[in-house]
């Protein structure tokens, strides 16, 4: 009779089962606490917010986007993304936020995961990769009506009171 694996661990004949460790995208980035959280911090009409950094696919430099009749207000357009067709929505108005002046050269595209599909999500500008210890993290209860669903909470980085970043559910976002 031999000895089978699961896929979950590592079996060496006669010796007990060995758990496998976790795949590296679920373990915490080197340097990191398993408490802290990750976040990408953008700016979005002089504000600054951030998407949990595991949500974040990928960061595209602003691209031709082809407008799709009678779309949604918050729909800028469609994009092809090696291949696939990928929606792009605006934050500024899916926040209800003014739009922008003009296109600069800063403006990114965000591909983030929605659980079913990768939606694009146009942003002004990206800033940097942000650790945050829940410690850093208030409730999100202070925020208006308009923005309140989308947001989890409020980042204050090293505890600073006049630096705050706005972090939102992208779940929430983008449904």
């Amino acid at each position: 009779m031999t000895e089978r694996s699961s896929p979950q661990s590592l079996a060496v004949p006669g010796k007990a089962a060995l758990a496998a460790p976790p795949p590296a995208s679920l373990q915490p980035a080197r340097g990191a606490s398993e408490a802290t959280r990750e976040y990408l911090v953008f700016e979005v009409a002089g504000d600054r917010m951030a998407l949990p950094l595991g949500a974040v696919k990928e960061i595209l430099k602003l691209s031709p986007i082809t407008a799709v009749p009678r779309a949604a207000h918050d729909v800028l357009g469609i994009l092809s993304v090696r291949g696939r067709i990928t929606t792009v929505l605006c934050l500024r108005a899916r926040l209800a936020l003014p739009p922008p002046e003009v296109s600069t050269r800063s403006a990114r595209i965000l591909l983030v995961d929605r659980g079913t599909e990768i939606i694009g999500v146009r942003v002004d500008a990206v800033s940097e990769v942000l650790r945050l210890r829940p410690s850093e993290i208030e409730a999100a209860d202070v925020i208006g009506a308009g923005l309140a669903e989308h947001v989890t909470g409020i980042g204050r980085p090293g505890g600073q009171q006049g630096q705050v970043v706005v972090l939102l559910d992208p779940v929430a976002l983008l449904r």
